[in-house]
């Protein structure tokens, strides 16, 4: 949702000319594809779930028989219906965002096997995707600009990084399951440091994009903002296992804070 938001800014396209689109894309890239991604994820997932986090719906019970499928289908459906409503660029955004959320949890695809692809594929929907469509749909199905286009990727390989944050919680399931997170393939430290390189690289890859293209100020925001989180870094590389949940909560905001900006400066460029 905050990446279709940066690329509405990025758009440059006055909210009053579009603001219905940005309502409805608000909702497609937060309440329907992010939770259809969600529910494929639970059901394929229920037996991993049902080790490390057995309190969620469907390993409790809560969710009987087929219904967590059932659910993940339905919201499928209705998350691409909403995007054919918008616009064919957001169609073909949702169309290929539901059939990344599908590969990644369900087989024989099931991209979640390995860190690297599953990874990949989670910030290549949730940010550069999702910034991509942004600036289509405001820009009334016109290809963005290079510079946003530039920005969306860089960001999205950034967000691998975050992605593995979340593994760390799923160690020991992933394990007995099969499941090869970054964590278990290359150890507790060696993922640390990687989530940390994938986050912070691409950002100083920003701050030059936006230095040489003029946008000065920006530029030094979002330098401020990797500071910010390299501090915290250092904190969580201490213990990553119990402080993945603190460089999630303080510090993956920092790095949306630097989307943010850089989209403001995309705007001028």
């Amino acid at each position: 949702m905050w990446a279709f938001a940066c690329g509405v800014i990025a758009s440059g396209i006055p909210l009053q000319n579009r603001w219905h689109v940005l309502i409805a894309g608000v909702i497609l890239a937060g309440p329907m594809v992010c939770a259809s991604s969600q529910a494929v994820n639970d059901w394929f997932d229920r037996h991993v779930d049902a080790i490390n986090e057995p309190q969620r719906p469907i390993p409790s019970g809560r969710i009987p028989g087929q219904w967590g499928l059932y659910i993940a289908i339905i919201w499928s459906a209705l998350a691409l219906v909403l995007g054919w409503l918008i616009s064919p660029w957001a169609f073909a955004a949702t169309l290929m965002g539901v059939a990344l959320s599908w590969a990644y949890s369900m087989p024989p695809f099931r991209l979640k096997q390995n860190g690297w692809w599953g990874n990949a594929a989670c910030g290549i929907s949730y940010e550069g995707l999702a910034w991509f469509t942004g600036s289509a749909v405001m820009l009334g199905d016109t290809f963005p600009a290079y510079p946003a286009v530039i920005l969306a990727l860089l960001y999205s390989i950034g967000a691998h990084g975050i992605m593995t944050l979340n593994d760390f919680k799923a160690i020991d399931g992933d394990r007995q399951m099969g499941v090869r997170s970054l964590p278990v393939q290359l150890g507790v430290q060696g993922a640390a440091l990687n989530a940390c390189a994938m986050m912070i690289l691409p950002q100083v890859g920003v701050v030059g994009f936006l230095l040489s293209a003029g946008a000065v100020w920006h530029g030094l925001a979002v330098l401020g903002l990797i500071l910010g989180q390299l501090i915290m870094m250092r904190y969580f590389l201490q213990d990553p296992i119990q402080r993945a949940l603190f460089l999630s909560g303080f510090g993956v905001p920092l790095f949306v804070s630097g989307m943010m900006v850089s989209a403001f400066a995309a705007r001028s460029l």
